[in-house]
């Protein structure tokens, strides 16, 4: 068991977020340190009185430096603490899944989803501060985000083979949360076989290659499942001609394609991203020639098309993080508004515009009101038909709101 080697004493009046049980505490909330804590070790957070309120890791490197693992001081943060968390995450996904085809021994971890890749593991969230795990079908992918669970990363993985069985745990390490960490990037095997070069994943009866050792985030992009399915329907996609922007492997593209899309035009800045992309479309049988895969930078290829006069029924916008930051958000504000002026100028009359914004500093109402002003440049009347955001599997902590980062606009471009 681990004892906390020091208390953070917060400044009066800086505890509020502690008690609503928010699990960051930043370096401005702390008011003195009482002992001399090693970065990554245990200690307790106290109010300005010196009541102790939560038990949390530290590292002084960071602008969040304390992240909350209790709010119980008296819990023991020992192995039984981190599988208890572990399988009550394993536990969550296996309530999600379909209740007709789920598997309801309580002793199994096997989850039955409409896919064999899913956040196992989401951060925050999951009472995991600074862990993702992803499964792609036997395997796992780990992400250890923070020097706290960096530390720890040799017991999580025991525990993950205890209590999941795989054939093999990828270590992905190379998010850049890391450098403000303190840590650099690491890609190495944790257990087990390595996974192959390029896995196939299935979802909702697709299949789609991934490279878990090179890709995007681990791979692909799970938390667009629900997305996908909702954007890729016959109503929206059928004899269409769809822009698919910021396509990476081109997933939105295959679901346009399989519900009747007459062409998808795929842009992305990878080449071999949308190698892949075009792979993925023949691998579910769903290549035609009037397809079109254009690597480019995004805002340069819709100028293009806008000056040479082209336009389509239906648009999808997929950017990646644009703040990372909070002196960030004026400037991704702009480039979503642009991003979607763009996309309203090239759609036709009755258009589908499918938005996202993964900046989880960019809120769900700043977002709206983006699209808002992009629709008033724009001159164009839209109606938003559906709010979209992250599938399931990245469930979102009420008392942590920076958990719900992702979130979309199924819109009709009147």
């Amino acid at each position: 068991m681990e004892n906390p080697t020091a208390t953070l004493i917060l400044k009066p009046g800086r505890d509020k977020p502690v008690h609503n049980r928010h699990p960051w505490i930043f370096s401005g909330a702390i008011g003195r340190v009482q002992g001399q804590p090693a970065p990554g070790d245990l200690v307790t957070i106290a109010d300005q009185k010196g009541a102790p309120l939560a038990t949390a890791y530290y590292n002084a490197k960071s602008q969040i430096q304390a992240r909350i693992l209790s709010w119980d001081t008296d819990q023991p943060i020992d192995e039984r603490f981190w599988r208890d968390r572990l399988q009550q995450a394993i536990n969550g996904r296996r309530a999600m899944a379909n209740p007709v085809t789920r598997d309801k021994t309580p002793e199994t971890s096997e989850v039955s989803l409409p896919t064999d890749a899913y956040r196992l593991v989401n951060a925050e969230a999951d009472g995991l501060p600074g862990l993702v795990i992803d499964r792609y079908g036997d395997y796992l992918v780990m992400q250890c985000q923070t020097l706290g669970i960096d530390r720890r990363k040799a017991m999580l993985t025991a525990l993950l083979v205890e209590l999941l069985q795989p054939a093999g745990i990828l270590e992905r390490s190379d998010v850049d949360a890391r450098g403000k960490e303190g840590l650099k990037p690491v890609v190495e095997l944790r257990y087990g076989a390595p996974p192959p070069a390029e896995l196939t994943l299935r979802e909702n009866g697709f299949s789609f290659l991934v490279d878990v050792h090179h890709g995007h985030k681990t791979g692909f992009y799970l938390d667009q499942r629900d997305n996908r399915a909702a954007v890729g329907r016959p109503p929206y996609m059928a004899g269409q001609e769809v822009l698919n922007v910021f396509a990476y492997t081109g997933a939105f593209g295959v679901y346009a394609a399989a519900a009747g899309a007459s062409a998808v035009v795929q842009v992305d800045s990878s080449a071999p991203a949308l190698q892949i992309a075009e792979r993925n479309m023949h691998l579910n049988r769903l290549e035609r020639p009037s397809n079109e895969y254009i690597a480019g930078d995004a805002f340069e290829v819709l100028r293009y098309f806008r000056e040479e006069g082209r336009q389509f029924d239906a648009v999808i916008l997929d950017p990646p993080k644009f703040a990372h930051n909070q002196g960030q958000i004026d400037r991704a504000a702009r480039g979503y508004k642009d991003l979607n002026w763009l996309a309203m100028r090239l759609l036709r009359p009755e258009g589908v515009l499918a938005t996202f914004s993964c900046s989880g500093l960019v809120s769900a109402d700043l977002f709206q009101k983006i699209v808002f002003g992009a629709a008033v440049d724009a001159r164009r009347d839209v109606q938003i038909w559906h709010h979209l955001g992250q599938a399931a599997d990245h469930p979102v902590l009420l008392s942590f709101p920076e958990s719900a980062y992702l979130k979309g606009l199924l819109c009709r471009v009147i």
